[in-house]
């Protein structure tokens, strides 16, 4: 299957986009009356056939749609700091979206190598890995949030901060799939290389954050934040 990308779709016509356009018909070759398939990134996929195979504004007619297609039954937000190389954090951005996630948040902290990202960048990445792996809902990206205003918003489900220092907590660091449930909506925290200062993990266990590892090897940033995606996968897919 061929999967396109349509923001904002609205049955039963469309016209994809000059780009998604020059792909259907001069890359794939797909002509009047071939089956395509199209996602609005918000859970539907819808089923088609061409009607007008230009390369410039390809039509298409729904035959059928699939709601809520293969949505997760968990909500997983992860708060992640840019790595100085942006290949990394990108890396990240398209395992994360393959895997299943709904939104990331580049975040700003102490020890941040990178303070500044380009959301367009990073939104073309996850479209193409939203394309390529099948996947009907395409994870939101927000702008990069200093690490106190994350501490500010309000979260429904369970918090967590991975980090390298000592407990805070006589409770102590938890292995994430030990404490992590079925079904549970988690926002995660996954800090620099340089790891969270001392008075943003005091700031977070004031919050309600849980304090975790993700095992004994140290972990790059984005090694660290895929873990967590694919933990958080794997808990929910055990039966």
């Amino acid at each position: 299957m061929q999967l396109f990308y349509a923001p904002g779709m609205i049955p039963p016509t469309h016209t994809l986009s000059e780009e998604e356009s020059r792909h259907a018909v001069r890359v794939l070759r797909l002509v009047t009356g071939d089956e395509i398939h199209i996602t609005d990134g918000e859970g539907n996929l819808y089923h088609c056939h061409v009607t007008v195979a230009d390369q410039r504004h390809c039509e298409v007619e729904v035959d059928s749609t699939e709601t809520e297609y293969e949505k997760l039954p968990y909500r997983l937000i992860m708060a992640v700091a840019p790595t100085k190389n942006n290949d990394r954090f990108e890396w990240f951005l398209e395992k994360a979206t393959e895997v299943g996630i709904d939104s990331i948040i580049p975040l700003e902290s102490a020890h941040s190598e990178r303070r500044v990202y380009k959301e367009e960048r990073g939104e073309k990445v996850i479209t193409s890995a939203m394309k390529q792996s099948l996947k009907a809902y395409h994870p939101h990206l927000r702008g990069i949030t200093p690490f106190k205003k994350l501490m500010e918003e309000e979260f429904s489900g369970r918090k967590f901060i991975a980090h390298c220092a000592d407990s805070r907590t006589e409770k102590g660091k938890v292995y994430l799939p030990d404490t992590l449930l079925k079904g549970e909506d988690a926002l995660i925290l996954i800090g620099p290389e340089g790891d969270f200062s001392d008075e943003e993990i005091d700031m977070a266990v004031a919050h309600g954050f849980e304090e975790i590892t993700l095992g004994t090897q140290r972990l790059r940033t984005e090694t660290a934040a895929v873990t967590a995606v694919v933990m958080t996968s794997v808990i929910n897919t055990m039966k």
